[in-house]
């Protein structure tokens, strides 16, 4: 990668203050140091209060990317293998059921690992599932973790898992196992061994009841009225005590940046702290799915030219979509329009955040631009 053409970026960001995103903010890394820095825009619903360099977003589906960085370290250690039968640590996975054309049957085989980080185990993103309500009646904001993963297989799976891709609670699933490998809360296990390492300081687990959310930056929706705010609230955290793997965090643009730059240099940081082995980072980059899924991904998603690894994209195939950027581009992104992007080629980063829901111009146009300038120049 040659050098970061830094006013054709910033020339673009704020070109999507023009557009309506209220705020953004990025950050690129190349090789443990910071060469570039931008942010504009306003993070109130007044529009008086500019975004600051510690501004708190939710993260949604960014928190994969650290589900996925924790499960990783327990394969290393041994303690945990993407073959092993996810019912071997929650029981309730241990005789599955799957709905097809003649009705229900029993799976032909069980749901491993694998299955999940890679969004084939046939589960799908229901937060209405009967298993979901019964246990918040129940057990109400107590509701913990593993009582509502293990309440997903009371609906039946969608398809025999590795057949198919379909975006899921799979990674929530896989905060339950690392719950169970690990004998810590998931959020414990991520400050004691992501967190601390990397001093992500600013980054934890939202709740219902907003604790600490005094530095969000305001929420928006996109929708037929325009961009307008709405709800300061993560409805994938479903209770006080669940942590949702697949889109529980709160954090900031600094804070996200650590993780990607110790990922894009082979799982070391910049303080040479090792998080995962190099080896490991380039397995999370393999691709996982099927053919089905992999035209699924393309066809459903969007993410044409793109495989599907260890919980994150990764670029195969930039011919296919004319993108000048190399092979082997990974990250993924969250449901407000932010994106993480990483090269271990070139040890090349990108951190991206705005906090917009139900904005397709994030996916479809803002992250594969962004990859384009950042890794294509």
């Amino acid at each position: 990668m040659s050098k970061l053409d830094a006013e054709k970026l910033t020339a673009y960001l704020d070109s999507l203050i023009d557009k309506g995103i209220p705020s953004v903010d990025c950050i690129v890394y190349k090789d443990h140091k910071q060469i570039y820095r931008h942010r504009n825009g306003m993070v109130d619903a007044a529009k008086s209060k500019k975004v600051q360099p510690d501004q708190r977003y939710l993260m949604f589906s960014m928190t994969k990317v650290q589900t996925m960085t924790a499960i990783m370290q327990l394969v290393e250690q041994g303690k945990l293998s993407l073959e092993d039968e996810v019912g071997k640590y929650l029981p309730a996975y241990q005789k599955l059921q799957v709905r097809d054309e003649n009705g229900l049957r029993d799976l032909k085989e069980p749901m491993k690992i694998w299955h999940l980080l890679s969004m084939q185990s046939g589960l799908d993103y229901d937060l209405e599932r009967p298993g979901i309500k019964r246990v918040l009646s129940e057990k109400g904001q107590n509701a913990t973790t593993r009582e509502i993963v293990d309440a997903f297989v009371e609906s039946p799976l969608i398809f025999e898992p590795g057949t198919h891709f379909q975006y899921s609670l799979s990674h929530d699933v896989a905060a339950a196992v690392i719950e169970v490998v690990s004998g810590m809360r998931f959020s414990e296990y991520l400050k004691k061994y992501i967190w601390e390492p990397l001093k992500m300081t600013d980054t934890f687990f939202a709740k219902p009841q907003n604790d600490g959310l005094e530095r969000l930056a305001q929420q928006y929706i996109a929708n037929e009225k325009g961009i307008v705010p709405m709800e300061q609230t993560c409805n994938y955290q479903l209770s006080e005590n669940y942590e949702s793997g697949g889109a529980g965090l709160v954090s900031c643009t600094e804070d996200y940046a650590k993780l990607a730059d110790a990922l894009a240099c082979g799982g070391e940081s910049i303080d040479g702290v090792r998080i995962l082995r190099t080896e490991t980072v380039e397995q999370i980059k393999k691709n996982l799915l099927c053919d089905a899924g992999l035209e699924e991904i393309a066809k459903n998603m969007g993410r044409h030219g793109y495989g599907y690894g260890c919980g994150m994209q990764v670029l195969m195939h930039p011919e296919q979509i004319g993108s000048p950027a190399p092979a082997g581009i990974f990250g993924w992104d969250g449901a407000a329009g932010s994106c993480i992007q990483m090269d271990t080629a070139s040890k090349t980063s990108i951190v991206y955040t705005q906090h917009v829901r139900n904005c397709g111009m994030a996916y479809d146009t803002i992250h594969p631009t962004l990859r384009d300038i950042v890794f294509g120049a």
